[in-house]
């Protein structure tokens, strides 16, 4: 009896019963659905991400290809015009345009965060509020550009080219407010994922300005000042033509609903993001324009400056790719951590990761495999064709590097981390970065190539830091701070017309 007893047991062991079948086929069947809802996320993640980076990435060109235009027509005027204008965008880049772009990326943390959480109203009374901030700023920069060419003499620069400089930065004042403006719109579109209508008003706008630049330069009689004028009114353009979209269009029924007095209050607030954003973007943009400068005290300097100068056009090109995948993931992740999703937060930061890491590589390889080529995109000359080669290797690891930063930098935006992220550039460009370039180009004498492995020893260090926080990140507890950044930023609704 007891072996009998055994033996029953043990077949029950062995044999599985119809209702084991059913549970392990459930079980199994759960875990197929599990897995296809997960691709199916990480697919769908990915197609957001690209609709909003590869719009973003021609905006950004676009808006850039504005002042390189109005170069290319003033070179045809001579070295002087040339150099003047070359100085003035530089000069207007570091004092203006970088500072009210940091202060406008505030936005992608306030309208993307109130966005995701449905506080639509709350998007038209930030960007006003920002546009007021801008504006008000604009005016110092206004004074600082009206006297441009004393600035420079001060600054020990040829008196001939401050000349030159000054009469063309003049010309731009206007344009600082319409810069101003048009990244306040921007920002307040992007952050709704409303991307198309910006590359269609950049293009119209990019398109016009070949237009109007070529009449401004050669039929009005006005040279390098008729560029000037056409940067001006370009900006100008692009602003109406946003602005109009804004006030007719369906789409931000619901973010834009006329002005209102609440946009005068909170401003503090907004400043606390603000300002450390405007530092974030100013010194990173600082430290490339010092290699400009460093590059000229370097032996053969005529040849430094001119093939770093190549380098830097050709970095900023290709940067406008990370610029795009930088600004889809700072409106993912502040959209997502608006509205309460941390895990789709998280999983927006590691879909960008990894799309960093094989964009870097792919055009990385591409620098890399042209270099014996690009440098005649700019130059008949052998020596600084030849120079450009040697260099271009050195600037794929750093757009590798630089294409990880801009990403990472996109998720602090997106998360509100502007001070953590000014305090991290400061120490990466200023305590590692800038003396590392000093000393590779200058003790070492590796000349030109020792400031660029200089910026990446920069950006490692800025890569690192910034990653090292995304990892260590608590989503659960991050969303819990963009909620009650949200609700701080409400106030009651008081609008006039």
């Amino acid at each position: 009896m007891e072996r009998e007893d055994q033996i029953t047991s043990l077949r029950s062991s062995l044999i599985e019963t119809p209702e084991q079948d059913e549970v392990k086929v459930d079980n199994g069947t759960e875990k197929n659905k599990k897995r296809v809802a997960e691709r199916r996320e990480i697919f769908e993640e990915v197609k957001r991400q690209l609709r909003l980076a590869g719009p973003l990435m021609s905006v950004g060109l676009l808006i850039f290809c504005i002042q390189i235009i109005s170069l290319m027509f003033v070179g045809h005027l001579g070295e002087l015009p040339l150099s003047g204008a070359s100085m003035a965008t530089s000069f207007s880049t570091v004092t203006g345009f970088s500072l009210l772009l940091g202060l406008a990326s505030a936005l992608d943390t306030l309208c993307g965060q109130s966005y995701g959480a449905k506080q639509h109203r709350m998007l038209g009374i930030h960007m006003q509020r920002a546009m007021l901030v801008l504006m008000i700023v604009s005016i110092p920069l206004a004074v600082i550009w009206a006297n441009t060419r004393s600035i420079l003499i001060f600054l020990c620069q040829d008196p001939e080219i401050s000349a030159e400089a000054g009469k063309y930065a003049q010309l731009m004042v206007p344009s600082i407010f319409a810069y101003g403006l048009l990244q306040c719109l921007n920002r307040f579109l992007q952050t709704q994922n409303i991307v198309f209508p910006m590359v269609f008003s950049s293009a119209v706008t990019t398109l016009l300005h070949l237009l109007v630049c070529w009449i401004m330069v050669f039929k009005s009689g006005l040279g390098s000042r008729g560029a000037a004028i056409a940067n001006s009114i370009s900006y100008w353009v692009n602003v109406l033509l946003l602005t109009l979209y804004v006030k007719f269009s369906p789409w931000c029924a619901k973010t834009w609903i006329g002005f209102s007095k609440e946009a005068l209050h909170n401003i503090p607030s907004f400043l606390r993001l603000a300002i450390p954003s405007a530092v974030m973007v100013c010194l990173e943009t600082w430290s490339f324009e010092m290699m400009v400068l460093l590059s000229g005290l370097l032996p053969n300097p005529k040849l430094e400056t001119s093939v770093l100068s190549i380098c830097l056009n050709t970095a900023t090109t290709v940067w406008m790719i990370s610029f795009g995948f930088s600004g889809a993931v700072s409106t993912r992740v502040s959209n997502e951590l608006g509205a309460g999703h941390p895990w789709a937060a998280r999983l927006a930061v590691f879909i960008v990761l990894v799309m960093a890491v094989i964009e870097g590589t792919l055009v990385g390889t591409m620098m890399v495999l042209i270099r014996n080529i690009w440098g005649y995109a700019y130059s008949n000359e052998v020596e600084v064709v030849e120079y450009v080669a040697i260099m271009m290797p050195i600037l794929a690891i750093l757009y590798f590097v630089d294409a990880l930063q801009c990403v990472l930098q996109g998720i602090a935006r997106g998360c509100g981390w502007q001070k953590i992220g000014a305090f991290i550039n400061l120490g990466s460009y200023y305590l590692v970065g800038i003396p590392s370039a000093v000393v590779f180009a200058f003790a070492l004498h590796i000349g030109g190539k020792g400031l660029w492995l200089g910026i990446i020893c920069a950006l490692v260090v800025q890569v690192l830091s910034l990653l090292i926080i995304t990892l260590r990140t608590d989503w659960e507890d991050e969303a819990k701070k963009a909620s009650d950044t949200v609700n701080d930023s409400i106030t009651p609704e008081n609008i006039f017309s």
